[in-house]
């Protein structure tokens, strides 16, 4: 099955992007918790557990009543939701007929059973009941363009799913992004997007900016090995136009595969597309060619002049970086915040 366009955006509702299942009405046969892992589920033939046999996701009891089953989670990065994947992978006579997905915008960190029990609050629906399919990605397009904090995810009448994905853009609070503050501009966190590269058959690009120094090798932006010309690349959405003043490009990790060299050029093109920015886009030098070591941490002042949308990191000739930071601050004015 061809993957749905949305699912090559990020998952908001990631574990280590702060995601997190707060509530279900039942859980008996497995964890709520289990929706959000982020490894494939798995399959054990003959493992049981005191209440029935072990399964890689979250399910409920038989229901005998009326009503339907339900959870609560916590985006990790507020965001638009542009699309999900109910994941019943090795649910096959225990899923759920249909789902259902709404969402809603709180500020702060309230409490679950506060929250839950709110009357007050505008849930959105995101998706309208629909049906799934076992042992199946289903996924469901989302045209809403509200900025969201939470879902609320319901299964009819009861039953098991392995995973749940959310795939969107984040969209942080707007003082974050206040003119003249300093901060990451590429961080996902802040609403960065490595919009396209030219290569990521071991790691995925977003991996660049992803929170935090990374974990292992996998963890990291790498490509294959290059046997012709040329030089490897990816191009970063800044989460603002903003000022650049400083750079940083992490290589842990990568010590027989990091690049050789790297630069880094900038562009000023609000809402311009991935193919526009792959041809002549106006790209500037952001920082001169320079020399990179595996497995360290690297540091660079900006050349001085970029109020950027987007960077491109260029490297020489093939293979592993594992974070990108963009340090700056939001220019502010007309086109400040890229969508």
């Amino acid at each position: 099955m061809n993957e749905p366009a949305f699912t090559d955006l990020i998952d908001l509702a990631a574990e280590r992007l702060g995601g997190a299942v707060l509530l279900a009405n039942d859980e008996f046969f497995a964890p709520k918790e289990s929706l959000l892992r982020a490894t494939a589920p798995e399959w054990r033939e003959h493992e049981y557990t005191d209440r029935g046999k072990w399964m890689d996701g979250w399910e409920t009891r038989r229901r005998r009543t009326p009503g339907h089953d339900w959870c609560l989670l916590r985006l990790g990065l507020a965001g638009v939701v542009r699309g999900i994947v109910v994941d019943t992978s090795w649910f096959r006579g225990n899923f759920p007929e249909q789902c259902e997905l709404e969402g809603v915008a709180v500020d702060g960190v309230p409490d679950p059973e506060a929250l839950a029990a709110d009357a007050g609050l505008r849930w959105q629906t995101l998706v309208p009941r629909s049906a799934l399919a076992g042992d199946t990605r289903n996924p469901f397009e989302v045209t809403s363009e509200a900025r969201l904090t939470h879902v609320r995810f319901h299964i009819f009448p009861d039953g098991g799913v392995a995973r749940l994905r959310v795939h969107g853009e984040a969209r942080p609070a707007p003082s974050l992004l206040a003119p003249g503050r300093t901060l990451d501009l590429a961080a996902m966190e802040h609403g960065g997007y490595v919009v396209a590269c030219s290569d990521m058959f071991f790691g995925h690009r977003q991996n660049l900016i992803l929170p935090g120094r990374s974990t292992h090798m996998g963890d990291g932006w790498e490509t294959r090995r290059r046997r012709g010309p040329g030089h490897d690349w990816s191009i970063v959405r800044l989460a603002a136009r903003g000022t650049i003043a400083r750079l940083e490009l992490d290589t842990d990790h990568f010590k027989g595969n990091a690049p050789g060299r790297c630069s880094l050029e900038w562009c000023d093109a609000p809402g311009a597309g991935a193919e526009a920015l792959q041809g002549s886009a106006g790209w500037r030098p952001l920082l001169a060619e320079a020399a990179l070591q595996p497995h360290a941490r690297h540091a660079w002042d900006a050349l001085p002049g970029a109020v950027a949308t987007h960077v491109r990191l260029n490297i020489f000739p093939d293979g592993g970086v594992a974070r990108l930071r963009v340090l700056g601050s939001a220019a502010g004015g007309a086109g400040a915040v890229i969508s």
